[in-house]
């Protein structure tokens, strides 16, 4: 098993920054793909940024500028730090990982991941 903890959410103003941080513990080998996602009240959720093993990073378009996603391997963390913000970023935010978990071979396998959300708030 593998948990996710998530932190970092809050109230801000707009052009106010937060930084958001996931921490995935349990029986990890490998983490490949990790990536936020948002849901605001009455829309679907939506792919905000993510990262590869490799340090690859994609952004949805609506944030690219602003927002940055990083990973501390040895850590097993990742981070996304939101400048400028607005209201339409007002929302839950929620983590996934995705990897191979299983300390045993027997016992070695894929896993998706999801946090268990931290609300962002943007005054304006």
């Amino acid at each position: 098993q593998v948990q996710l903890v998530e932190s970092g959410g809050g109230l801000v103003q707009t052009g106010g920054s937060l930084r958001l941080s996931c921490a995935a513990t349990g029986s990890i080998v490998a983490i490949n793909t990790m990536g936020w996602y948002r849901q605001a009240p009455g829309k679907q959720r939506e792919s905000v940024a993510s990262i590869a093993a490799s340090g690859v990073t994609n952004y949805a378009d609506s944030v690219k500028g602003r927002f940055t996603i990083s990973r501390d391997n040895a850590k097993n963390t990742m981070y996304l730090q939101m400048n400028s913000l607005k209201p339409e970023d007002t929302a839950l935010y929620s983590c996934n990982v995705q990897g191979i978990s299983g300390i045993l071979p027997q016992n070695r396998g894929g896993f998706s991941s999801w946090g268990q959300g931290t609300q962002v708030t943007v005054s304006s």
